[in-house]
Order: structure tokens, then C-alpha cells, then sequence
């Protein structure tokens, strides 16, 4: 295994429950206490398809070199040494502190690749001191869960831009799984999920048949098409969890739960017999909250009669349904004939190119002083809001900081107006967009008065 990476960072912000994840079984020990890991400790870990050797260290401690924390110190430099990436970790809860600016500094004159991870970023608690770390100075910061299993696969794009490519390999432009486009195919059982994939393949690849539920692991198929390569995982029907009995079931919908968040583009199958059922919008909810780029496709269009403005309709529904996507992109399939399948390669295509869309800064702003001045926020509880500017600190998804006095007071009616006049003007059908509110620091918040 070639490439090494390490997690370094100050006591209890989560090292140790972050490498478990990572390898997948519980090797370290964990606690709420402070200081529980000692000496490095490594393991084998894997993110999607990249596979490393992870090593756990101490938390990092300013101490005098003979004590137990200077030894400590020491061991966690020597793993930093022999790392290729360096995953440091911050409690986004608590803000970097200058503990963490002082180890970051050590950690950039090491000179390796560094992944900023914000962990405990689940909720909204977590987002002022995801936000306060870029101060760090080590790049956008990566908000995830290590307790929870959230924020993997931003991670894993993060990681991905750094493992380096074999010049090699891309010269023959081989199967290496860096090039491809990650699709997931997600429905309710029986949707026809398996039958639309052996179809693109042009070969019956996968297991499939009348009976709901064949499928029970995520497949990974790759699939060539104009010259880009996907990788096309079929998954197992996911259906309400109440009805989710079996041992077996719940393993294989955890399994296809996973391929959504390691996925770039998840492709909803409906059927088209009994389309936007309510686990249809579950579905769709669910990939919207991981933030995937999203297509609808409505598959067995072959049964359909074919009434006049029956895409209409259907698109009608999908904007009165999934209101969160408007203008989600909306393609009829039959797996079993082929009908609209380039139609839905190139809606994938248009999604993942939507989905990692970066505005211009000046062309964001310009935009939103128009779009203030048109329609002002309201006065709450009689005093103004001022919104000051916006910045895109990261696509995939496009994701958006506004500056403003009182965060907390902004109406969710006029952030929806935000988020719908700027998926209009921007072009951003469809996708997931994550608008956030932070109030700017007061320079004079705290300082204590000279005079009395």
C-alpha cells in the first residue's frame, strides 16, 4: 500500500473515532477524555476506491521534549514525516484555537499535502468554526462527522485531487477509476434498476428478474460514453424503513445509502406506472441532503400510453413535489428498449457540470447587490437587516456565504428568494445549493472601554 497518510491535530477533536471510520473497525480506543491515544497507532483505511495506510498519533501539546507530552509530540512529528497527506483535524464546534494555529504551522512546514478536516460538523453548530478555519491558512475546510459517517465523500474528492495519477496510465487512458463520472442508480425495488444499466452496458451484466429485491449489493459497472468514462453503481431498492425487517435488507440499503454519498451524480429511477410516490420524494430528499447532482428518470416509458404532454406533466409534478430542486432535470427511459437513454447520459453530464459550477466573485456580487436592492430584506422586530456581500467558498455542491448583521433574524421565505433568483440567474437547474448566513466580526465586540 503506497500511500500514507496521518491525522494530526490537538486533543479530543475526534483523531481517534475519525481512523476507526476510516478502517472500518474499531482499532482505537475512544473517549470523551483528552489524551487517550499515545503512541501511533496504524491501520489499513479506504475512501471509495482509494486505498492507504492511516496512522492515528496523539494529540498535538506544546510541552518540554523529556516530558510525557514532548515524547508524545515527537512521535506524532516522526509519523508526519513519513506521511504523504497530512489530514488534520479541527473541532469545528469549538473554532480553530491557537493551539491549532500553532500546529498548523507546524504542519505546513513539513511541506506535504494537507486536507483540512472540520469534524463534529454535524447540524448547523459546527458551520461558524468550519468557516473560522480557513484563518488556518491550509485550504477549505472539509466539514464532516467521524461519529455520524457524514461529509465521506467530500472528503474522498478532496483526497482524490491529491493522490497523484500515474502519467503512464493517462497517456493510454486506462480503467483507473480517477477519470470516471461516480453514478448511482437509486428507486424503490423493482423500479427496473438493474435492467437500465445492462442495457447502457449493452450486455446483461446484472442479475434481474419480476421479483423486488434481487439486487442486495452496490455493483459497480464501468460504462463509456462520447469519449467520458462512468462508473455506474446499481443498488438495491430502497424502501420505507418501517419495512425493513431483515438482517440482509438493512445491510444491502446501508450499502446503497453509501454508494449515494460517494457518488457525484444520483440518477432517481421512478416508475412510470406510479412515478413521485412518497419514498420517490424521500428518495430525492435524501440525495438532496448529501448533496449529489441529481437527474430523475422515469423508467418503463415503453408501458406508458403516450398522451400529449405526458413529459409535461411529469415535470409539473417534479416542481410541485421537490420544490428544493427546481428545475431538477427530468428524462423518460424504458431500460427494456433503450428509448431516452443518450437523452439521460447527457443529463448526467449537464448535472455534474452544474454541480461543480463556480460564479465569478465580481458576478456574484453584482448579483446580489441587485437582487438586495429589488427586494430588501424585512425589518424584524423593527430594526433592518444588512446584507453585505456573498462569496462561493466551494461547487459540489455550489455552496454560498452571506455576510450580514444578525444571521439568525434573516426570514427562511427570503433565503428561498435568494436561492430561486440565483439558480435562475446562474443557471443552476436542479442541483443542490447550500446558502449559509454569518454575521461579520465586530472589531469592537469585547474590547474593554478606556474610559469611564
Amino acid at each position: 500500500m503506497s500511500l500514507a497518510i496521518v491525522i494530526v491535530g490537538r486533543p479530543n477533536v475526534g483523531k481517534s473515532t475519525f481512523f476507526n471510520r476510516l478502517v472500518g473497525r474499531r482499532l482505537a480506543l475512544v473517549d470523551d477524555r483528552p489524551g487517550v491515544t499515545r503512541d501511533r497507532r496504524e491501520g489499513e483505511g479506504r475512501l471509495g476506491d482509494i486505498a492507504f495506510k492511516v496512522i492515528d498519533t496523539a494529540g498535538l501539546e506544546e510541552a518540554a521534549p523529556e516530558s510525557l507530552s514532548g515524547r508524545m509530540r515527537a512521535q506524532t512529528e516522526t509519523a508526519i514525516d513519513q506521511a504523504d497527506v497530512i489530514f488534520f483535524m479541527i473541532d469545528a464546534r469549538a473554532g480553530p484555537t491557537p493551539v491549532d494555529h500553532a500546529f498548523a504551522d507546524v504542519a505546513r512546514k513539513s511541506g506535504k499535502p494537507i486536507v483540512l478536516i472540520a469534524n463534529k460538523s454535524e447540524g448547523t453548530a459546527g458551520e461558524s468554526g468550519r468557516l473560522e478555519a480557513y484563518a488556518l491558512g491550509l485550504g477549505e475546510p472539509i466539514p464532516i462527522s467521524a461519529e455520524h459517517d457524514e461529509g465521506m465523500s467530500d472528503l474522498y474528492d478532496a483526497l482524490r485531487a491529491l493522490v497523484p495519477d500515474d502519467p503512464a496510465e493517462e497517456q493510454v487512458d486506462t480503467n483507473d477509476p480517477a477519470h470516471a463520472i461516480r453514478v448511482a442508480i437509486v428507486g424503490r425495488p423493482n423500479a427496473g434498476k438493474s435492467t437500465l444499466i445492462n442495457r447502457l452496458v449493452g450486455e446483461e451484466r446484472l442479475l434481474t428478474g419480476p421479483e423486488a429485491g434481487i439486487t442486495r449489493d452496490a455493483i459497480a459497472v464501468d460504462h463509456y460514453w462520447q469519449r467520458l468514462k462512468f462508473r455506474i453503481y446499481d443498488t438495491a431498492g430502497l424502501r420505507r424503513r418501517s419495512r425493513v425487517a431483515e438482517k440482509l435488507e438493512k445491510l444491502s440499503v446501508a450499502d446503497a445509502l453509501n454508494a449515494v454519498r460517494f457518488a457525484e451524480v444520483v440518477v432517481v429511477l421512478l416508475d412510470a406506472e406510479n412515478a413521485f410516490e412518497e419514498q420517490d420524494q424521500r428518495i430525492a430528499d435524501l440525495v438532496e441532503q448529501e448533496g449529489r447532482a441529481i437527474v430523475i428518470a422515469v423508467n418503463k416509458w415503453d408501458l406508458k400510453e403516450k398522451a400529449a404532454g405526458a413529459i409535461g406533466k411529469l415535470r409539473e409534478q417534479a416542481e410541485e413535489k421537490l420544490t428544493q430542486l427546481r428545475g431538477v432535470p427530468l428524462v423518460a427511459v424504458s431500460g427494456l428498449t433503450g428509448e431516452g437513454l443518450d437523452r439521460l447520459m447527457q443529463a448526467i453530464i449537464d448535472a455534474y457540470e452544474v454541480w461543480n459550477k463556480r460564479i465569478p466573485t465580481s458576478a456574484l456580487n453584482r448579483w446580489f447587490e441587485h437582487a438586495v436592492s429589488a427586494n430588501p430584506p424585512p425589518a424584524v422586530a423593527g430594526r433592518s437587516l444588512r446584507l453585505n456581500y456573498i462569496t462561493q467558498p466551494k461547487s459540489r455542491p455550489p455552496s454560498f456565504v452571506v455576510f450580514c448583521t444578525r444571521a439568525d433574524a434573516v426570514p427562511a421565505a427570503y433565503k428561498r428568494y435568494l436561492l430561486n433568483s440565483m439558480r435562475e440567474t446562474f443557471e443552476l437547474p436542479g442541483t443542490p445549493i447550500r446558502l449559509a448566513l454569518r454575521e461579520k466580526d465586530n472589531p469592537y465586540k469585547g474590547r474593554a472601554k478606556r474610559k469611564h
